[in-house]
Formats: structure tokens, sequence, C-alpha cells
């Protein structure tokens, strides 16, 4: 059986992947690294918990600890999603950045390579990044995968510096690799930090929707299924040394997000229409705000015949439908990590 380790397993994106593979490749042995901090979650996983799927606890940026797992399972591939991902905890403590997303993407590559000793037949290094190494856009024009890197947070200088990395690994020692940076995820099982999540809970219980500056920051916006879709893709099909672009071809400004989101939300409560626009409240701008980001993903959609199977808005009321119907989920999530960070970064 072919050994895939997924970093990052137990998080957001890494759930909807481990899924995906255990419940499509039965003939694989998926072992899912995980560290479990604050927005990892086994509960993310309890459906498949039963399954040829082996969870390992354990954190990247400690290069023993890597070394002797490596040595231990001797694994054929590598999907890296973990990572540290909040650009509001990055300006806080850059550091922390630094040791997951660099050191630990590096104790990685060096382990995979340690253990295949050049013979790289039939292996794979996938890392999956982040639109955010791009920068920011004008008005016009889209990210496509050769767009100079110019990254304006510690959390996407910290990725820039991990897909460095990785391309430099493959140059240097030929490790077989690929990359995607992908834009903004959102759907089931997201820890509630990020805008949507964080704003469907705030709905829920009439608190503030924090948003930040004029509220005309636009992002283009991946539902995490479709983005799980594409990994699975690109790990069999895409082409070695390459980058693909994923994106949703869904731009929307914050502000217009946010008001969509009001609308949804006051329909499946049964709110009066324009109660949970109420609750939108401007704060003050974050540093190093990035105006727009816009991903052009034609290539892996003619490479490998990807695209979105779901428009913002059906993607949209399906993540709400999943919150609304997973309150304990929700409720369970939220504890004094959320509470913290909520008073933190958004309560002023």
């Amino acid at each position: 059986m072919r050994k895939i380790l997924i970093t990052g397993g137990a998080g957001f994106i890494g759930s909807h992947v481990i899924r995906r593979f255990v419940n499509k490749y039965s003939n694989y042995s998926i072992y899912n690294l995980d560290n479990l901090t604050y927005a990892g979650n086994l509960e993310n996983l309890a459906d498949i918990i039963n399954s040829n799927h082996t969870f390992v606890k354990g954190d990247i940026s400690n290069e023993n600890f890597v070394n002797s797992f490596f040595d231990k399972y001797k694994f054929d591939a590598v999907i890296h999603l973990a990572a540290e991902s909040h650009v509001d905890r990055s300006i806080t403590d850059p550091l922390e950045f630094v040791k997951t997303n660099v050191i630990g993407t590096v104790n990685l590559l060096n382990a995979f390579k340690r253990i295949n000793k050049g013979n790289f037949i039939g292996k794979l290094f996938y890392h999956v990044s982040t639109d955010e190494v791009y920068g920011s856009l004008g008005n016009k024009g889209l990210f496509t995968e050769s767009t100079a890197y110019s990254p304006n947070s510690p959390y996407s200088a910290s990725k820039a510096s991990s897909d460095h990395f990785v391309r430099a690994y493959g140059e240097t020692y030929n490790l077989p690799y690929v990359i995607t940076n992908c834009s903004n995820n959102y759907g089931p099982n997201q820890f509630p930090e990020k805008l949507i999540p964080l704003f469907i809970n705030n709905i829920i219980h009439n608190k503030p929707l924090p948003v930040y500056g004029d509220g005309n920051y636009t992002r283009d916006w991946l539902y995490v299924k479709d983005h799980a879709k594409a990994i699975d893709l690109v790990f069999h099909n895409g082409r070695l040394g390459n980058t693909y672009n994923i994106g949703g071809f869904n731009e929307w400004k914050n502000i217009d997000l946010v008001q969509l989101l009001c609308d949804l939300m006051d329909k499946k409560l049964g709110r009066r229409q324009n109660t949970s626009s109420k609750l939108i409240t401007y704060v003050k701008d974050r540093p190093g705000h990035d105006l727009r980001y816009a991903i052009d993903a034609t290539k892996i959609k003619n490479d490998l015949g990807w695209e979105p199977s779901v428009t913002f808005e059906e993607g949209l009321e399906k993540t709400i439908d999943w919150y609304l119907n997973n309150s304990e989920w929700l409720e369970n999530i939220i504890n004094e990590e959320y509470k913290n960070f909520y008073n933190k970064y958004y309560s002023s």
C-alpha cells in the first residue's frame, strides 16, 4: 500500500483532504500528522476514525521528531498543509510562523530527501500554499503562476519562504515537487477566527461584526471541498516542478460578502430583514492589509480539467447550513482560546 503523509490533517482544509483520500483511495495508507494547536480538531475526522487513516500528534518544527517519524514509516509522498495561517496572529507573533511554516517545511523536506537517498521514482512532495505570497493587486489584473512574489505580512512572508525552499530542494536535490497557491477557503469545519465562520457565530449570538477599514478589501473565495478535489487532481496528475493556482472565480468585496451573509442568516434564522446587518461595526484597519487578491485558475482548468462546482452564493448557503446544523461542534470549539483571540483582535 502506498504510504501518504498529510500534515495538518486535523485542521480545516486538511480534514477535507484526509476525508476525500480515505474514502476514495482504499489502497493508500493515509497518515495524518497534526500538532492539534487551537485550529486542529479531531472532531473534524470523527466519521473516518476507523479506516485506512492513522493519526499521529507531532510538531513539524521539532527536527528530531520529524526524522524519527519518517524513519519509522518511510512515506512515499507528502501533502503538506500544516501551517500557522492567520494574518492577525502573525503580526503579534511572527516567530511562531517562522518556526512552523519555514523551519517545519524544511524539516519535512530534509527528512523526505534523506529517507529516499536520491531515489525519488514514484515519490512526491506536494506543498500547499496561499495566494497571499503574491502581495496586493490593484483594481485590475489576476495572480498567475508567474506573478512575482511580494508578501506584505509575516504570514505571507513565511509561506513565500517555504515555497522558495520547496523549489530550491527541487533544483538542488532533484526532489520531485508540486506547489499550489489557493485563494481564501471557506466551508464546513473552519475554526471561527476567519471571516465567514466568525461572522456566522457572531450573528447567531447577536455580537458585533467587525469589518476592517472601509470594507472594500477584495478577496477570491474557494469552497473547501472544491479545493480538496483540486488537491486530489494535482497530486495524481500535476506536472512535477510546476505550480498551480487554485481559485474560486469568486471575487467579493468584504462588505458585500458580509451583507450577503447577513441577508442569508436573517432568512435562515427567521429574523426580520436587515436585522443582522445592524451588527456591522467598522474597526481600525490592520497593518499591511492587502487591497485585493484574485487568482487566475486557467492553468489548472486547462491542464487537469478542474473548476469550481458551486457558485459563491451556493457554497455560502451550504456553509451556513452546516454551522447551523452542527451547533454542538461550534460550541465545543469556542473555548477560552477563541474568546481571548476575539477580545484581542475584534472587540475594540
